[in-house]
């Protein structure tokens, strides 16, 4: 049996444009001589789909578009992921399935077994769990076929939900034994996920001794990444085939001849989430129809970075950097805006803040007065720089790239309606020293990021001579506890122990994550590249007096 597996790049509710995606996959399935043509997760819809499955428009429309697709689907089996009516009287009204065509018409469903609540995923908001595993006679062969989680029980990777039912098992404890096992999946990418995919697959492989091939979705939607290297594994759980990661790609696999070809080497780490990005950003803007975006750029390695992705994601053409200096900024740090901006080839603007900065300082200094120089002032530049940003992007249609980093964020140390306003947070899930890891990898052969950016104490330049350091813990302070009280939940004690932090420093970090939760809620949307990220998949009230 020759499989294809078709790796899309879905857009959510575009399910004409999903549509002719699936068939053209079809068609070179078919060109490869293949049998079985595999898509992914909620392909037609796209994932997530997230409250479109309330609609009753929204699931007519994904029906009528299986029944047209299946009058295509001839010599040649195809299994698409869609939701589906469940028709039953009790639960939820629909299925995550897989939906199996053949000879012009859909012949059956798989429905998803394990619907994960956890992190981004809220599937039980709108599914109801299929019933029984069963085995589909395809091609003269015996296929299994399973739905993204419902492998990762088998794994023993799953932390925050045990099911009760385990799908390969119950596969495992059928009459006859599967002679393939197929899974759509749309697992979304963050750092180190995909050796955690591959394991799983590979425990499947193992448990019903048979290969399994897993399509996985690809492309950039909102906050969610999903990096695709959809991956086939032989009988053994040995590495046949992985397609490419953050790009559309297709494969055929002979399950009949699946020697090991490839290792389980996965490459370069930054390069991963530095790619990663650069896709988050792209499909942001192109499923939108958004061509052109603006930043500020200060001078400083936050700035920097974005304006590296964004360019790399748009092309040098379409990205604008705005430098809009005040009576604290350092000579170096425009000068480092200039240079980043000529090394990369974009244009910059400079738009001088301070005359602004004087009028509203005498607007208020009546009321001001006698009460000393503090965050309101620094405040008042962030918001002047704010309103700067956002007039570029009314006039010109520029959507502004926030350059928040997590680390930021996780403190409070951002400004509302000022350095937080933007469409966009690309490196909001990026601690500072991923920041740093990552300016540092692309200057791996030339200095595109001035090394004095690089170098210098990280500074708002809100005030004279003001440092990042005066106002926060050491960054690496900050991200140790981001990771291991954050995206770990470990306690502050377990945390003071392991790491000896002082106590002091760790509780006041804590303090400020929880304190500064109204900010975040008003923050631009950002991309998801860790397990905990703020902008998805994290549920904490603004109100709150639990902070231990």
């Amino acid at each position: 049996m020759r499989i294809y597996v078709a790796q899309l790049n879905p857009i959510i509710g575009d399910i004409e444009g999903n549509c002719v995606k699936i068939l053209e996959a079809i068609h070179k399935a078919k060109d490869q001589q293949a049998d079985v043509v595999l898509f992914s997760e909620l392909v037609l819809t796209g994932y997530p789909p997230d409250d479109f499955l309330l609609m009753p428009k929204f699931i007519y429309a994904a029906e009528d578009a299986l029944k047209t697709l299946a009058q295509s689907v001839y010599d040649i089996v195809a299994i698409i992921g869609a939701p589906r009516e469940s028709h039953t009287p009790v639960g939820k009204p629909l299925h995550n399935s897989a939906v199996v065509i053949s000879n012009g018409k859909v012949v059956g469903y798989q429905d998803k077994i394990l619907l994960p609540t956890y992190d981004v995923f809220d599937e039980r908001r709108y599914f109801e769990p299929g019933g029984q595993t069963s085995l589909w006679h395809i091609a003269g062969k015996q296929v299994a076929i399973t739905i993204c989680e419902d492998i990762w029980e088998h794994s023993e990777q799953i932390f925050f939900d045990r099911y009760a039912r385990d799908p390969v098992m119950e596969l495992r404890q059928t009459s006859q034994r599967p002679d393939v096992l197929l899974n759509l999946s749309a697992s979304p990418y963050s750092v180190l996920k995909a050796p955690l995919r591959t394991y799983a697959l590979e425990k499947a492989a193992k448990a019903l001794h048979c290969p399994a091939i897993l399509c996985n979705q690809v492309g950039g939607n909102d906050s969610l990444i999903f990096d695709g290297r959809s991956i086939a594994v032989n009988a053994k759980g040995a590495l046949v085939y992985r397609a490419l990661g953050f790009a559309e790609d297709g494969f055929v696999v002979d399950i009949d001849d699946m020697p090991p070809k490839i290792s389980l080497h996965e490459g370069d780490v930054l390069e991963e989430l530095y790619n990663a990005l650069v896709m988050g950003v792209r499909d942001y803007f192109s499923k939108q129809g958004f061509i052109t975006a603006c930043l500020g750029l200060s001078g400083g390695i936050d700035s920097a970075l974005v304006a590296c992705i964004a360019v790399d994601a748009l092309g040098k053409e379409n990205v604008l950097g705005i430098s809009m200096p005040s009576r604290y900024s350092s000579p170096g740090s425009i000068t480092d805006a200039q240079a980043l901006a000529d090394n990369l080839g974009i244009r910059l603007l400079n738009v001088p803040i301070d005359s602004s900065y004087g009028n509203f300082l005498s607007l208020l200094e009546k009321d001001f007065q006698g009460r000393p120089f503090d965050v309101t002032e620094e405040n008042l530049q962030s918001r002047i720089r704010g309103i700067i940003l956002m007039s570029y992007s009314n006039k010109f249609g520029y959507v502004v790239l926030n350059t928040g980093n997590k680390s930021e964020l996780a403190m409070g140390y951002a400004t509302l309606y000022g350095d937080m306003c933007g469409g966009l947070g690309v490196i909001s899930d990026l601690s500072k020293r991923r920041v740093y890891a990552l300016a540092e990898w692309i200057n791996r052969d030339k200095e595109v990021i001035p090394k004095s950016t690089i170098d210098k104490p990280p500074s708002a330049e809100l005030r004279e001579n003001q440092k990042d350091s005066d106002s926060l813990p050491d960054y690496d302070y900050i991200d140790i506890v981001l990771e291991q009280y954050l995206e770990k939940h470990r306690s502050p004690e377990a945390i003071i122990l392991e790491y000896r932090i002082p106590p002091e420093i760790v509780h006041d970090i804590v303090k400020r994550i929880h304190r500064s939760e109204y900010k975040r809620r008003q923050s631009a949307p950002g991309l998801r590249v860790t397990e905990r990220a703020f902008s998805i998949g994290r549920k904490f009230p603004i109100v709150q007096r639990w902070v231990k």
